[in-house]
């Protein structure tokens, strides 16, 4: 399996999905609108596919790796631009680590926020956000609002193949 996502002219995800996005791809100032994703080479008894989007570096400025976009059950096709609003059939969404907030009773609870793609925002330098789609022989037995640990435990035995991209955001 193989992935493509188009980077702007300097390497980096491109403005409109990440910290400089315009307000039309804002949703409570957060950029939710997801970068499309290419996807060759399926495996043809695929029956869905999962996608991550994870911070790494994010650790030394939060203490842990910044959870962007968790979805599953996503149709066996390339992941359209602004996934959330196809409103696809089985598709569901994965809480984010915005959840942080809202757990710390700093935030309140939105599923349009914490169950959605966040775009990058790095705060301090440039940062590397892992993308990792992978192939599923079923649709898994998750509900919107699912962890990054329940999607592991619920692919682990079912996935066909996986494919992971290192794209960086600009923090300037």
């Amino acid at each position: 399996m193989k992935l493509k996502v188009t980077l702007d002219h300097n390497g980096f995800i491109p403005d409109q999905y990440a910290k400089f996005a315009p307000d039309n791809y804002r949703y409570d100032g957060m950029p939710t609108v997801n970068f499309p994703v290419i996807i060759t080479d399926i495996p043809q008894n695929a029956q869905s596919l999962s996608v991550s989007l994870i911070d790494y570096d994010a650790v030394p400025v939060g203490g842990f790796p910044w959870i962007h976009w968790l979805a599953a059950n996503l149709p066996v096709t390339n992941i359209p631009e602004h996934l959330k609003a196809h409103q696809l059939k089985n598709v569901i969404y994965g809480t984010n680590s915005t959840w942080h907030d809202v757990k710390m009773n700093q935030a309140p609870e939105n599923p349009e926020i914490n169950q959605a793609y966040i775009g990058p925002m790095p705060p301090d330098k440039t940062h590397l956000y892992t993308l990792r789609v992978c192939a599923l022989d079923t649709n898994l037995p998750l509900q919107n609002g699912f962890f990054l640990n329940d999607l592991r435990t619920q692919s682990a035995a079912h996935i066909l193949a996986s494919a992971t991209l290192e794209l960086p955001a600009r923090s300037h």
